[in-house]
């Protein structure tokens, strides 16, 4: 049986509440397929050392599932 690929739109956005969004939109917009795909590996680094969100880690299955899109390629 093959895993189902991660997309962007569907695995990976929703994982960024409008909080998260407006928390960051100084920055970078993280509803942005463009601008997360550019920032993924920062955005991992954060997510892992406890630093985003603002209010609280994510969980380990949530860190897991980024850094599985981001190493099957990032597909939108």
């Amino acid at each position: 049986m093959q895993a189902k690929q991660l997309r962007y739109e569907t695995d990976i956005k929703p994982l960024f509440r409008a909080s998260d969004r407006s928390a960051m939109e100084w920055k970078f917009d993280l509803w942005s397929y463009d601008e997360v795909k550019k920032r993924a590996p920062l955005i991992l680094r954060r997510l892992t050392a406890g630093e985003m969100p603002c209010d609280g880690r994510w969980t380990s299955e949530k860190v897991t599932l980024l850094r599985s899109w981001i190493e099957s390629g990032m597909a939108k």
